[in-house]
């Protein structure tokens, strides 16, 4: 475990609760009725996330179209046409700084890993429609990105993508999560989500990737249809208050993102995995904090 201490000490509020919260739901969730309604609901929604039901695939080009021309800033998180489900991405500033200030230190690191910044293509917020057979689904990432040597295209899907959550559960979070997977039809290769747990004084960020699981009896499968979503790596940051000044605690030591995933190949003889240090983390979590 390591320990940073701030030179201001911060005291944590608490996130309000939003009126329109389901008791039965992490989340807040309603029904949708018009676009004229949701827009009035997004606006009383305290949090950083509102997932809307009922929305039939008419009625989500009708709201794109009126976020457009009204030019408001919230984004889709995802959209499914099949289960009629909108999930609103608002971006609260806690939540903006939760995945900017990360993705900024991945850039910030690439060079040590042995690749100039211009060798990486930012996605960030990019509308992508699901790869999947199915089809009928979209998405909107926090902060994304791919190399640009493979994956420059508009349709081309991010290898990375980081997700956060404020007021949003860890449990959405983490259906997100298994959305980019399975939409991109497995090219996302990495999720990293960053959850701000106010209540408990913590930040926690998970890496999930993919791997083959394992079918017994089975002689031939489909690689694609074999895939599932692994958690790799969880990292704490717990603040401590008692301390003067305020500590920042990282469990599990620093992130690391693994090369052959983000670059699609295998590393050089000077290229190596991006680590993103425990010092940075702490740090990060200071920054979080500062927009409480």
């Amino acid at each position: 475990m390591s320990t940073f201490t701030s030179s201001t000490a911060r005291s944590a509020s608490t996130v309000p609760t939003s009126a329109l919260s389901d008791p039965n739901h992490e989340d807040p969730v309603i029904n949708f009725t018009s676009t004229q309604d949701l827009f009035e609901a997004i606006d009383c929604v305290s949090g950083d996330i509102l997932i809307v039901t009922n929305v039939s695939p008419s009625s989500f080009a009708e709201i794109e179209e009126q976020r457009t021309i009204r030019r408001r800033k919230f984004r889709w998180c995802r959209y499914e046409a099949e289960a009629r489900i909108l999930v609103i991405t608002i971006p609260t500033s806690v939540h903006e700084v939760l995945h900017t200030q990360l993705y900024g230190e991945y850039i910030e690191q690439l060079p040590a890993s042995g690749v100039p910044r211009n060798a990486w293509f930012h996605k960030a917020a990019t509308y992508f429609r699901s790869n999947h057979p199915r089809g009928g689904a979209g998405g909107e990432g926090d902060s994304s990105g791919a190399p640009k040597s493979q994956r420059l295209g508009p349709r081309d899907w991010p290898t990375l993508v980081i997700e956060a959550g404020a007021s949003e559960s860890l449990n959405q979070l983490r259906a997100n999560m298994r959305w980019w997977f399975a939409a991109s039809n497995h090219d996302v290769k990495i999720v990293i989500l960053a959850k701000f747990d106010q209540r408990q004084s913590k930040i926690i960020l998970e890496k999930w990737e993919e791997q083959a699981a394992t079918r017994h009896g089975a002689t031939t499968t489909r690689p694609a249809a074999t895939l599932q979503p692994v958690l790799q790596q969880t990292i704490t940051i717990a603040r401590d208050a008692t301390t003067t000044p305020v500590s920042y605690n990282v469990t599990s030591g620093a992130l690391v993102l693994e090369f052959r995933l983000l670059f699609l190949r295998n590393p050089g003889p000077l290229e190596r995995d991006v680590v993103i240090s425990v010092q940075f983390l702490q740090e990060y979590a200071e920054l979080v904090w500062s927009q409480v």
